[in-house]
């Protein structure tokens, strides 16, 4: 033997356990946040607040809540409905 030590990484789950740590720090970053201002929005959706409101603010089912003059977006709903949203433009 010539000291040489062999290490053999199987691809498939080094890529499984990469993920499920994504996953656990996406679900960990998301536990912060219980609303979006509009600039988390901006953010998240990669839109102009322009474009968000010619787009999908005024639909009934796009979920916001205005105290004084700011707007406000529960994270979790906001998500599945824009999830929902997006996958309904394919279409036109």
């Amino acid at each position: 033997m010539n000291g040489l030590l062999e290490i053999n990484i199987d691809e498939s789950e080094v890529k499984k356990l990469c993920r499920e740590r994504i996953t656990e720090l996406i679900k960990e970053i998301d536990a912060e946040y219980v609303f979006w201002d509009s600039s988390e929005l901006k953010k998240r959706t990669c839109m102009s607040w322009n474009t968000i409101q010619d787009n999908f603010f005024n639909d009934k089912r796009f979920p916001k809540v205005k105290i004084g003059g700011k707007w406000y977006f529960p994270v979790r709903e906001t998500r599945e409905f824009l999830q929902h949203w997006l996958y309904e433009q394919g279409g036109k």
